[in-house]
């Protein structure tokens, strides 16, 4: 037993930096650009055309700086998530498998959000600047970033957080109930089979609901949402299960206790 229990410090040292990385990447998508965390752009600079701009070394560098900081971790996300990775860190690292995932994504992750590089010289795709929209838009903004978060966020409770962060299968390891996935359903299998990213039309919301659309931004939102649009297969018998498995939950939670029912 006591070696088994030296894998739960690890598992949730894992979980503690992803935690840690999805406040920050909170931060990052949507309060730096929604309260002014960014520099503005302004002045002729930032009116210039597309094509002055990809002739602009000043614009460029950190374009290409920052698309190499994303290709970076798309790699890192798109790499361990295949199976002969997977299969090989299995055989290394055991039960911490997932755990070791996601520790690695969160901080190839904090390497895009350390070393991100703004562009506020360069030209804006869309930028709300006349009354009222200076004010309405980036209010607009700020609820459906709250809304998406939300959803985020309880959409990840639906789908067994502790697992995702891979707590439950060292806990399960622990009390010797096996790997949790040779418990799902057949349903539940085929399902995360085709679904890497549960949260995919939220997240989009946050990285294009912007009031202003410069270019590293853009660059961000395009390039995330090509990867979320390519690892996103769900069909009608996925979309079926995961309502279900929704209403399922929604019911455990609305049920009285005991305490109350009696």
């Amino acid at each position: 037993m006591a070696p088994a229990l030296l894998l739960v410090p690890a598992a949730l040292a894992s979980f503690i930096l992803a935690f840690g990385t999805g406040v920050e990447f909170v931060r990052f998508t949507s309060l730096r650009p929604l309260l002014g965390g960014i520099p503005e752009s302004g002045g002729p600079d930032a009116r210039q055309g597309w094509l002055a701009a990809l002739q602009d070394r000043s614009i460029l560098a950190p374009l290409a700086w920052d698309l190499g900081l994303l290709l970076l971790f798309v790699g890192q996300h798109s790499l361990m998530a295949a199976e002969r990775v997977k299969a090989w860190t299995s055989r290394y690292f055991g039960v911490l498998q997932r755990s070791l995932y996601v520790a690695c994504t969160a901080l190839a992750l904090q390497l895009v959000m350390r070393y991100w590089e703004p562009v506020p010289r360069g030209p804006v795709l869309w930028e709300a600047q006349a009354e009222p929209w200076a004010t309405w838009v980036p209010l607009l903004c700020f609820v459906l970033h709250v809304i998406s978060w939300l959803l985020i966020f309880s959409i990840l409770l639906v789908f067994d957080y502790a697992e995702l962060m891979g707590l439950k299968q060292v806990y399960y390891h622990v009390l010797g109930l096996g790997e949790p996935l040779a418990l799902k359903s057949p349903r539940a299998l085929r399902l995360f089979s085709h679904l890497r990213h549960p949260v995919c039309v939220e997240l989009l919301t946050v990285l294009w609901v912007v009031p202003t659309l410069g270019m590293d931004r853009f660059l961000l939102a395009l390039l995330l949402t090509l990867y979320l649009g390519l690892a996103h297969g769900l069909d009608q018998q996925d979309l079926r299960y995961l309502r279900a498995q929704l209403q399922r939950k929604l019911h455990l939670l609305s049920r009285p206790q005991d305490g109350e029912a009696e």
